[in-house]
């Protein structure tokens, strides 16, 4: 997905799986063990302290449900230029309402460029395309501005609130797949 960045350059980028076996080297900060196997290279950012948290839970999620690894965190990929500038995916497949969370985050030396849009973007794509899935949801803590601006004017609806074990109050947004 392209959109135009604040000099009115397209940004785009694509998604790229992260295999178990890429996921797991990075739950252990072996960056250079998953770069082996990713097809991309990743960066020092996918394995802070807060990355190998994400990669042992989804780690643990595939585990229980291996069709979750089809839905979830993926390195996104900036195009035409090839490299990596952060992850996003959905918290997991539709669940019996049809509903999938998104996720997205963007390294810091790529932040404030269109990234976190355009990785928004393709998830809604993804969304609209598979049948199963009727409503997208985002959770966001309140004082995170940046990814709130980032929802603006894609139809999200303020919901409720809820609490987050990980990060706390978070303000909870839907809006339909298609």
């Amino acid at each position: 997905m392209a959109l135009p960045d604040d000099q009115g350059r397209s940004k785009s980028v694509r998604f790229v799986a992260l295999p178990e076996r890429v996921m797991a080297a990075l739950a252990e900060g072996d960056l250079t063990g998953a770069n082996t196997v990713a097809g991309v290279v990743l960066s020092d950012y996918f394995v802070t302290e807060d990355a190998r948290s994400l990669w042992r839970l989804r780690l643990h999620q595939i585990a229980g449900d291996p069709s979750a690894s089809g839905w979830i965190a993926r390195a996104a990929v900036a195009e035409p230029e090839g490299v990596v500038v952060g992850h996003a995916g959905f918290h997991g497949p539709p669940d019996g309402a049809g509903m999938v969370e998104v996720a997205y985050s963007v390294a810091p030396s790529y932040r404030r460029q269109g990234y976190a849009r355009a990785m928004l973007l393709a998830l809604l794509e993804r969304a609209v395309r598979e049948p199963e899935v009727r409503v997208v949801r985002a959770s966001i803590r309140p004082d995170n501005v940046a990814s709130l601006a980032t929802l603006a004017g894609h139809g999200f609806v303020e919901i409720g609130q809820q609490w987050d074990a990980v990060d706390g109050l978070e303000v909870v947004f839907e809006r339909p797949a298609d």
